[in-house]
């Protein structure tokens, strides 16, 4: 049966849908910046390292994640936060529209521009050749012959030496598609690879943890790093640019850039003859606080005194990149921890630093004896006890005693390859710095030992009576 609809009806009807249909032709989708607002979370993808997003002993770290987390709170919503191991990933992750921003060091190039935006420039860097003290020593572009070279696929390096090699026509390099920068920089320290390139700030880093790594040149001009977005995400540019005039007028920028690569004139490998002068100006001045704090914690107080001498070298007011301060570098969570009021206050520091410090080593399983128990303990203050529970891990994987330190520090670098720390439960680390923390500190024992055992002698010495004289005349007779 068939309901025949009056005419006037109908055209009534189809005036109404193409109304709608108007309108809902003109209604555009939520732009990116709406779409961020009304999911309440900002997607944003970074890359493992210590310059960009790497987990400390006290939570999340990194320049990148700082930023990203800053940005995210001016716009009221929640930072979930991608991190990838390579600079391909990253870009892939842009190119699929998995994500808003992508915060991961990238330099601003013109291949880059066709298809991203850009935020603001928030920092400058050189292109600079590295390779290994005692290995190939290359001057210039035109000295690379018989050099292995190999850059991260899809890098800014790979795009300058491209760009150079019409004037270098003789330049040859590998591309690798699975290491990123600084896994290719850990290879020059090795020696199994002669040069990379990397940015200045990146090589200023990680030759804390390989300080064997030497520049030998600058390649090209310096270039600009900026966040990269979406080819459609205009609004979020805007607000990314409004966000970021704030942020660089406040000082806050400068802050953190000082924090985390600030640090290279002040933490650099110290002399040993400045070491044992400061062991007889200094370490008077503080002895008595390692000694009470160590005995009341059950810690060796040279033991105590190096590991200051490491963090700070003896300087109450000292700061690190990272904020950390005080003679011990304690963080604002770990000296809140453990009740202290001033980080500054070098006895507070001290005793706080011990108590952590035991407290750590307490929470080691009951099977780990010492020495070892103490090497451990001092890693987890360093990297933070996660991932020294991760190493032990790997170590018990690959055969190894989970229980002694000569196992887990051959382990604990491979928290910064890919194919490990995808592995365990805390991710990626700079496996390398909490081996040579502990190594450094126990070297730093040994010559505070050594230097007082010889003050101790030389006082002895000094200050033994003298001979009494003897007469050159016979006594007199009675």
């Amino acid at each position: 049966m068939k309901v025949r609809v009056p005419r006037r009806i109908a055209r009534f009807s189809l005036w109404i849908s193409l109304l709608f249909s108007l309108h809902s032709c003109n209604v555009a989708p939520p732009d990116r910046l709406q779409q961020i607002k009304q999911r309440g979370e900002l997607v944003a993808v970074t890359l493992y390292g210590p310059t960009s997003y790497f987990e400390t002993r006290d939570g999340d770290g990194g320049a990148e994640y700082e930023a990203l987390r800053h940005f995210a709170d001016s716009l009221g919503v929640k930072l979930r936060l991608i991190a990838m191991d390579t600079i391909a990933e990253v870009f892939a992750a842009l190119r699929n529209g998995d994500v808003d921003i992508a915060a991961a060091g990238l330099t601003l190039t013109n291949s880059r521009t066709k298809q991203f935006l850009f935020g603001p420039v928030y920092q400058r860097v050189q292109q600079q050749m590295v390779c290994r003290r005692g290995g190939k020593n290359p001057r210039s572009l035109d000295d690379m012959d018989g050099v292995s070279l190999r850059v991260a696929a899809e890098s800014s390096y790979l795009e300058r030496l491209k760009s150079l090699q019409p004037e270098y026509p003789e330049l040859e390099w590998e591309v690798d598609t699975e290491l990123d920068t600084e896994p290719l920089l850990e290879l020059v320290w090795r020696g199994e690879l002669d040069c990379t390139i990397a940015d200045s700030h990146i090589v200023a880093v990680n030759r804390r943890y390989f300080p064997e790594l030497s520049v030998r040149f600058d390649v090209g001009d310096p270039e600009s790093l900026a966040w990269v977005l979406p080819a459609e995400a205009e609004s979020l540019q805007r607000a990314i640019e409004a966000w970021f005039t704030q942020y660089a007028a406040s000082g806050e920028l400068r802050q953190l850039l000082t924090r985390h690569y600030g640090f290279i004139d002040v933490f650099d490998y110290v002399d040993t003859r400045i070491f044992t002068r400061r062991i007889k100006k200094t370490l008077p001045k503080y002895r008595g606080y390692f000694e009470v704090a160590a005995a009341q914690y059950d810690l060796d107080w040279l033991l105590l005194a190096a590991q200051s001498y490491q963090e700070s070298h003896w300087k109450p007011r000292a700061r690190s990149p990272t904020g950390v301060r005080g003679i011990m570098m304690l963080t604002l969570p770990t000296a809140k921890e453990m009740g202290i009021k001033s980080r500054l206050d070098a006895k507070q520091s001290i005793f706080g630093a011990a108590g952590y410090l035991a407290k750590l080593r307490a929470r080691l399983p009951d099977e780990i004896q010492e020495p070892d128990r103490t090497w451990l303990a001092l890693a987890a203050y360093n990297v933070g006890y996660g991932h020294l529970r991760d190493a032990r891990e790997l170590a018990e994987r690959q055969g190894k005693n989970p229980n002694l330190w000569s196992d887990v520090k051959t382990v604990l670098p491979l928290l910064s390859q890919k194919r490990y720390y995808r592995t365990v439960r805390h991710g990626y680390a700079r496996g390398w710095e909490p081996v040579r923390y502990v190594g450094r500190i126990r070297d730093f024992e040994d010559i505070l030992a050594r230097a007082l055992a010889d003050q101790a002698q030389e006082e002895a010495r000094t200050s033994a009576p003298t001979p009494a004289a003897v007469s050159s005349t016979s006594p007199s007779a009675p």
